[in-house]
């Protein structure tokens, strides 16, 4: 069974140090106004009125037409990294998302690109990450397209 993985502690951490996000600027800080705001640390919603970071997030360890960058919410107080089985509230709340597979060279492997609805999730990176050369499924919001989470082989 795949598994979805949160971004680092290490990565978190840094950033609520004032370490620069993808455009080299320092994180913004904002206040949650709810169930908007899902922290993509913990993969939860960060509470209603408690601090976060806003910043320019860049799945992708290299620069090239497919390393998507867009902005991301984070608990700036500390908060335990998702670890668990099974689909965290971050995932729980939309109707649907956009999927997509990408190969180890972190492009794209079109095909596997779809916006499934949220009780599919699971079912849909299963089923992509068994394509040839699928080393990993992003999850990112049908709307806006912000990265929400990565998917990974079990």
């Amino acid at each position: 069974m795949p598994r979805i993985t949160a971004l680092t502690t290490d990565l978190v951490t840094a950033w609520r140090s004032g370490a620069p996000d993808a455009y080299g600027n320092p994180p913004e800080r904002q206040v949650a106004l709810g169930s908007g705001n899902p922290c993509r640390h913990c993969l939860d919603f960060i509470p209603e009125g408690a601090e976060m970071l806003v910043l320019a997030h860049r799945p992708f360890a290299g620069l090239h037409p497919y390393a998507e960058t867009g902005p991301i919410f984070v608990c700036a107080a500390p908060c335990a990294r998702f670890e668990g089985a099974g689909i965290p509230p971050a995932l729980r709340a939309s109707p649907d998302y956009l999927l997509k597979g990408y190969g180890a060279d972190e492009r794209i492997v079109y095909g596997t690109g779809k916006v499934v609805a949220a009780d599919a999730l699971m079912d849909h990176a299963e089923w992509a990450l068994g394509w040839p050369g699928v080393a990993h499924v992003d999850v990112r919001s049908a709307r806006n397209n912000c990265f929400q989470a990565r998917i990974l082989p079990g």
